[in-house]
């Protein structure tokens, strides 16, 4: 274990405890406070996204992650772990937050969806190059990468199984939750066909990313990721490995090194000044949009991918 999931599992564990002093607001039982719709706690935006437009006004979903805070070091409140306890569904995806985890193993039961059941999850190395020494997430998540909705077809599979999850809670409104699935189906795999054809022919084919979070985008539209650091997006690359991405980018004549939204760029610019290379933001979309919501933030990375890759 590491000190982060360390920390985060103390943290977890000392909130639990706690939770015993909030027995007047907390049933535990997964009622729900609300008759008419079905509450719904998802651990970080891309499930709140899936809960909200598979639900739609028949649920009522609250994400643990706040918007703006990096969700991998997701520490619970007393109050966050009721939610958990009350929740009539928990959307969550294992390994990720070891602080859900936690919280799930302690009050989730049978109201516990874990999408990394759904598909198996890739290896930490896929999409890319894997380097000895690399610090990452992968450490706590036993060498699998989470970050399975940035390939919309497997996000379109798990909002499928969501549906069927979320029918046998509401069975009434089954019909109703297959449908919307359905139509989240159509919009995801028309977002593929965007991301196939605007990628088909590009100069280059390798994205520098200052955190691997792209291996699923990567592998499955056929480019190279080049990480930075590890999952971890705050993991602190080596010396070492700093001077191994700037000869790999200049080898493949990357122009730019791409950063993201939750953490500072410094790694990503120190990098794009060796080689002389601009830096723009690729979102992993592990937090909520400042616009928008995943549909645009996906199709605004596919434009950013198609500037920095040369493609026609």
């Amino acid at each position: 274990m590491t000190v982060r999931s360390a920390r985060a599992l103390a943290a977890a564990t000392a909130a639990l405890l706690t939770l015993g002093g909030l027995a007047a607001c907390s049933s535990g039982d997964g009622g729900g406070s609300d008759p008419d719709r079905v509450d719904v706690v998802a651990a970080f935006y891309p499930l709140q996204f899936l809960a909200e437009k598979i639900g739609g006004d028949a649920v009522a979903v609250t994400s643990l992650a706040k918007p703006g805070a990096e969700p991998h070091d997701l520490e619970l409140n007393p109050r966050q772990v009721g939610q958990v306890a009350d929740a009539e569904l928990i959307v969550y995806l294992a390994g990720f937050q070891p602080a859900v985890d936690e919280a799930v193993e302690q009050n989730g039961g049978k109201r516990a969806f874990d999408v990394a059941g759904v598909q198996p999850l890739l290896d930490a190395a896929a999409g890319g190059h894997q380097h000895d020494g690399e610090a990452g997430h992968e450490e706590e998540s036993g060498g699998k990468d989470p970050h399975l909705w940035l390939d919309p077809t497997r996000l379109a599979t798990v909002g499928d199984r969501l549906a069927e999850r979320l029918g046998r809670v509401d069975p009434d409104r089954a019909a109703d939750f297959t449908a919307r699935a359905a139509a989240l189906r159509t919009e995801l795999t028309g977002l593929d066909a965007d991301y196939t054809r605007g990628l088909a022919t590009c100069q280059r084919r390798e994205i520098v990313t200052s955190h691997t979070a792209f291996g699923y985008l990567a592998e499955h539209y056929r480019l190279e990721q080049v990480g930075i650091t590890g999952l971890t997006p705050d993991a602190e690359p080596s010396p070492q490995r700093l001077v191994e991405v700037a000869e790999e980018a200049r080898e493949h004549g990357a122009t730019t090194i791409f950063f993201e939204t939750l953490v500072s760029p410094k790694v990503a610019e120190t990098v794009a000044r060796e080689v002389g290379a601009t830096t723009a933001v690729l979102d992993p979309i592990e937090g909520p949009p400042a616009d928008g919501d995943y549909l645009s933030a996906m199709r605004a990375n596919l434009q950013t991918l198609r500037t920095a890759l040369d493609c026609s």
